[in-house]
């Protein structure tokens, strides 16, 4: 794997299948009682967050803690981000404190490529502006893969406000690598133009692509990032485009439910519809923990020892009541 992970063209096929497998091993970490494993004991990761965020922050929090990392979380209010403080500088400040790896969320697009050239540590993208979410989609691939038990032939619609969604690009670029058929579905003003060259197919009737597919998921209405009245109404886009319960009726039985959060309940999806034993919203947010820790221990840890479970195999704790 490259030292960095700012987009999805960071990583071969071979690595997704591997980040995976990696997660996979440490998803047992989080059933513990102690839920620590000392793989990245003395290393310091630093949540650089310039963007709101709970599921994101908390999720990279988390794994660094479960690998015994220091964590720091850095967010713009309360710093000295907010007396005009640049990018640079804080870039520079973190590396002079030995951050090992950075976890930026920027409302830039190329932030995270910026960073890289200021600091020596890892950088890992969190969100940049409508670029990329690299970890989002890997998330949701070992969800997919952990319930279907295949990638290669996945029929999946991504749904809804493609044109702002930075997880809709990263996401559509991941499934194409592993074979999956990707199918973008929206409103033409929501689709962005250099979509076809994605890989993916195009489509502006939800109802005709869902008896089709494997995975329906839906996007987040982005009313923050929209500079301009994309659609007539919210309840318009909600008739048309918003997965109800008459519309979960035309998907296979099998067929999952997916929302990368926050979710618009009523908007691009009916609250009943998000509660339904296909919808797999909340594994996501707990398998997002465990691909976290892949992604942080392949970039700072996994050349010492290939194994997750090798580091030692034995919490924190445990290590040290043996010494």
């Amino acid at each position: 794997m490259n030292k960095h992970l700012l987009s999805i063209d960071d990583v071969t096929a071979e690595d997704i299948v591997r980040i995976l497998d990696t997660a996979e091993s440490f998803r047992e970490v989080g059933t513990r009682v102690i839920k620590k494993v000392p793989a990245l004991r003395g290393r310091t990761v630093v949540n650089l967050f310039y963007e709101n965020s709970t599921r994101t922050r908390i999720s990279f929090e988390l794994a660094a803690k479960r690998l015994s990392a220091d964590v720091i979380n850095f967010s713009t209010s309360g710093s000295s981000v907010s007396k005009g403080e640049s990018l640079k500088d804080t870039a520079l400040t973190l590396q002079a404190m030995g951050a090992d790896a950075i976890v930026i969320r920027h409302s830039s697009s190329g932030s995270p490529l910026t960073l890289t050239k200021w600091v020596r540590g890892s950088v890992l993208n969190a969100g940049d502006g409508t670029h990329e979410h690299p970890t989002q989609a890997l998330l949701d691939i070992y969800t997919m893969r952990e319930r279907l038990g295949r990638l290669e032939g996945l029929r999946v619609a991504i749904v809804g406000d493609v044109l702002h969604s930075r997880v809709a690009r990263s996401l559509s670029f991941a499934l194409v690598k592993v074979g999956a058929e990707v199918t973008l579905v929206g409103p033409p003003t929501l689709i962005p133009p250099d979509a076809p060259g994605w890989g993916a197919q195009l489509s502006y009737d939800i109802e005709s692509v869902l008896p089709k597919l494997d995975v329906c998921y839906m996007l987040r209405v982005q009313r923050e990032r929209q500079r301009q009245q994309y659609f007539p109404s919210v309840r318009e886009y909600a008739r048309l485009f918003g997965l109800t319960s008459g519309r979960v009726a035309m998907l296979p039985p099998e067929a999952l439910i997916m929302h990368p959060g926050p979710m618009n309940r009523g908007v691009e999806i009916e609250s009943d519809v998000a509660d339904l034993p296909n919808s797999v919203i909340e594994e996501q947010v707990t398998n997002g923990i465990a691909i976290r820790m892949a992604l942080l221990y392949l970039l700072l840890g996994g050349a010492r020892d290939a194994r997750p479970g090798g580091v030692s195999g034995r919490t924190g704790d445990d290590e040290e009541a043996g010494r």
